[in-house]
């Protein structure tokens, strides 16, 4: 694994979802770093060298919703892919305004979100 493949972080609370990802996108040649929780995520310190963040929405305690704002309010570029298995209307409203550049629903094909990764690695 190249040193200079760019780094995507995962949040997500489920373990098996944790391990696919990792496994899919280590396999497309990224540098991955799971987290079971976004305090995880924030106390790892690597909010500057993540190119783009899978974020579950639904976590226990802290949740998506929230780390959006907080890296929002921190001005923080790291775009976002959200991911959820609670696909619902006030969910889908909600990540329609945070600009996240994807939403995917769960299960997703693993096309889809390397798709959705491209596009956000173009941009950078």
């Amino acid at each position: 694994m190249s040193l200079s493949a760019p780094m995507i972080a995962v949040v997500d609370d489920d373990a098996s979802v944790r391990r696919a990802l990792r496994r899919l996108l280590i396999t497309a040649g990224f540098v991955v770093e799971t987290f079971a929780s976004i305090q995880e995520f924030l106390a790892a310190g690597h909010r500057h060298q993540t190119r783009c963040l899978i974020l579950d929405i639904h976590l226990p305690g802290v949740t998506g919703v929230d780390l959006d704002r907080h890296l929002d309010a921190l001005g923080s570029a790291i775009p976002i892919i959200l991911i959820t298995a609670d696909d619902d209307a006030p969910t889908r409203a909600w990540a329609q305004g945070t600009g996240a550049a994807a939403y995917l629903r769960k299960p997703f094909r693993r096309q889809v979100l390397l798709k959705a990764i491209a596009k956000v690695l173009v941009l950078l």
